[in-house]
């Protein structure tokens, strides 16, 4: 069984030595794991694993080679007793589709025909309804309620998304800040963002110029001469978009990781929420996020042209929030996404777009492919590869002197 692991990880491309092996099976006879799978997984991962890039590989082939081992004192047939929680006696009333039956359904006309048909709904239902296609209700395929099915409908009264299609959500929704004091995981990340690093000595003289001080005191015929020089620092300086809730919910822990690594490796980082596209404000703080807002006018006044910008989001939202007014998910807002968007790669040419969604969706998803062209093709995957390469577009990006913004045609 071991050896399965051991030829496993070889063939995912893991490089483990036959060394690393041995120690592994030397660390068991001394009986290093006990009898404990949890601490046997841990010294396994420490013997084999050299590389943090590799962390995932090994979980993978980890639990496909030791799957449906039972533990000691577990049998075969023991009963289970177990309640059935609420939410999921709940969830019976949602409408479970085949991708032949969602495709059948179609969306309303447009944006301005979705508003107006739920005004006409609020003010003709006067009862509950359930699985229908037409008012309010749960269930259903009415563009209106919650746990149905719709192409393009307004959410009401559903905690979650559960296909990301709500053009509107009619409840309001709380937020939690990113941790920007996360540790683990944030090695690569913050590896990755050094490359995007401009050194410039300034201010006081405080750090010992060990050079110098030889020179002088050798031109001074022995006589001590110590010489100081101001600290090396990163001028790079960092304008931080974060996108959250939704469908980011399923991105929290990368983009931590992210945030956490940002604020490590960079002097001057700022940062911003907004959600799913940057509208006329943003917040730096979710729990105030409608009380404390600030200004998208405000931030794009305050923060020079040489700033670098990173916005981070998986770009998924309906494209009517990108196109037109008054389509943003949660609020009203007077002018498109695609507006704000242009004002602020205008202000900061020498941007990028982290998509911590898998690459490979990206062509399924209609906004996400509009952003895509906005941005110039200058979206990354947010893994370390994407995260490397957008980092040396920055780096271009500020030898060529910013540019490449995308603009709307005349």
């Amino acid at each position: 069984m071991f050896l399965d692991l051991f030829l496993e990880l070889k063939a995912a491309k893991v490089p483990v030595s036959l060394r690393e092996y041995l120690t592994l099976l030397d660390a068991l006879d001394r009986g290093v794991a006990g009898h404990s799978p949890e601490t046997f997984y841990y010294l396994a991962r420490a013997a084999l694993v050299k590389d943090e890039r590799n962390l995932d590989k090994f979980d993978q082939v980890f639990g496909r080679v030791f799957d449906g081992i039972v533990g000691e004192g577990a049998q075969a047939g023991d009963g289970v007793a177990a309640e059935i929680p609420d939410e999921w006696l709940r969830a019976l009333a949602e409408k479970l589709l085949s991708p032949e039956e969602m495709a059948a359904i179609k969306a309303a006309g447009g944006f301005d025909e979705l508003m107006e048909m739920l005004k006409k709904r609020l003010t003709e239902q006067n009862e509950r309804h359930q699985g229908g296609s037409k008012w309010i209700g749960t269930g259903g395929t009415s563009p209106f309620g919650a746990f149905g099915y719709n192409p393009a409908g307004v959410r009401i009264g559903q905690p979650t998304n559960r296909h990301n299609r709500a053009v509107k959500v009619w409840d309001r929704r709380d937020f939690k800040n990113l941790d920007d004091g996360l540790e683990l995981g944030t090695r690569n990340f913050r590896l990755a963002l050094r490359r995007l690093r401009r050194f410039a000595r300034e201010g006081a003289a405080t750090e010992l110029d060990l050079d110098q001080t030889i020179t002088h005191t050798a031109r001074q015929a022995g006589m001590l001469d110590v010489r100081f020089r101001p600290e090396r620092h990163n001028k790079i300086k960092v304008l931080l978009l974060l996108d959250v809730g939704g469908s980011m919910d399923a991105h929290v822990a990368a983009c931590e990781e992210l945030f956490s690594a940002a604020r490590s490796e960079f002097k001057h980082l700022e940062h911003y929420y907004f959600h799913n596209c940057p509208y006329g404000h943003l917040w730096r703080d979710n729990e105030r996020r409608w009380d404390e807002r600030v200004s998208t006018l405000d931030v794009l006044h305050t923060y020079p042209h040489d700033w670098k910008l990173v916005i981070v989001g998986d770009a998924a939202m309906s494209p009517w929030e990108i196109t037109v007014p008054g389509a943003a998910v949660e609020e009203w807002n007077e002018e498109p996404g695609q507006v704000w968007l242009e004002r602020v790669l205008a202000n900061w040419p020498n941007a990028v777009w982290l998509n911590p969604a898998a690459e490979r969706m990206w062509g399924w998803t209609e906004s996400t492919q509009l952003l895509q062209r906005m941005m110039g093709g200058r979206m990354y995957p947010l893994t370390l590869d994407g995260l490397d390469q957008a980092m040396r577009e920055l780096n271009k990006g500020a030898a060529a002197g910013g540019g490449g913004a995308w603009r709307p045609r005349p």
